[in-house]
């Protein structure tokens, strides 16, 4: 994060140069208390079924856990807010999603932490000047301080979750090579651009990689059609065509169908069945097979 970046959010945040040190100049004081800091955190904590779950059965990791708060607070009384800081913020957003910590107990978790700085400071407030001032500032840098972890925690859960989208659309979008020359791609379920643009390039890959010859793409399992979809799978079947494969959409319901014609979507030459069977019928013959032999071959 570049300077003018850190300047930037500070700006949003509201907190001036004044309130860092305002937080500074109480540091020593504060500092020499953040082991009853963050003991009252975990006797708070322990009402909670969270500390069962983290720490109940390893006490190594309470106590570990507990001297990565002392630093973290050390460095939050410190109030040098620059990219280092950011970047310690973002670590604790990791950890936090690595262990799948709710944000419900991480929120609370803070708000409990920024009253017990806030009541340590007003303690000594006949030693501090501007003490209520100190302890508003210190208020801005704990919101500040929540925002940045969860903010990473977020981005974590984002990719978790579109790592996850890609590994489903890999599996629904399976394009098989059936017969010598046939390709069959199956759709279930919701069909949205993103997913009509994978199937455009999966099945454009896997005709170059075997020359096939025909491509039934069978939508029986497809539950909403609409003009933007049907307009993308008619661009598959014109693009297929321009590789010398022959797309045969099968599975066309009466639904459908009727949804096509008052979308107004013209299919043009596009070959259409109502079954797949149908499609392999089709398909068979386009590659110079006659269905009727391959039924009478099995028959004998």
């Amino acid at each position: 994060m570049a300077l003018s970046s850190v300047e930037e959010i500070l700006t949003k945040f509201q907190i001036e140069n004044e309130d860092l040190e305002r937080i500074r100049r109480v540091a020593p004081l504060l500092k020499n208390e953040l082991a009853q800091h963050v003991d009252s955190f975990y006797v708070w904590l322990r009402n909670h079924k969270e500390f069962k779950v983290y720490f109940g059965s390893n006490p190594n990791r309470l106590e570990r856990v507990r001297k990565l708060q002392i630093d973290h607070w050390e460095t939050f009384l410190e109030a040098q807010i620059d990219e280092e800081w950011f970047e310690s913020r973002r670590h604790v957003g990791a950890v936090h999603a690595y262990i799948d910590l709710p944000n419900e107990i991480y929120f609370a978790g803070m708000s409990m932490s920024g009253k017990s700085l806030v009541e340590r400071l007003r303690h000594h407030k006949s030693s501090i000047e501007q003490a209520e001032e100190t302890a508003d500032s210190i208020i801005k840098l704990i919101f500040l301080d929540s925002y940045v972890v969860v903010e990473e925690i977020t981005r974590i859960q984002r990719e978790k979750i579109s790592s996850s989208a890609r590994a489903m659309m890999e599996m629904s979008t399976p394009v098989t090579p059936i017969w010598d020359g046939i390709l069959l791609l199956p759709l279930l379920g919701i069909l949205d651009s993103a997913r009509t643009q994978d199937v455009m390039d999966k099945t454009l890959h896997k005709i170059s990689e075997t020359r096939a010859k025909v491509f039934v793409m069978d939508i029986s399992g497809v539950s909403v059609m609409d003009t933007a979809v049907a307009n993308q799978l008619i661009k598959i079947t014109k693009a297929t065509q321009l590789m010398g494969c022959e797309t045969i959409i099968s599975g066309l319901s009466p639904s459908v169908a009727k949804t096509l014609v008052e979308l107004g979507v013209n299919i043009g030459e596009v070959k259409t069945t109502a079954t797949l069977r149908d499609s392999f019928e089709l398909a068979l013959r386009a590659v110079g097979i006659d269905p009727a032999q391959i039924v009478d071959r099995r028959r004998a």
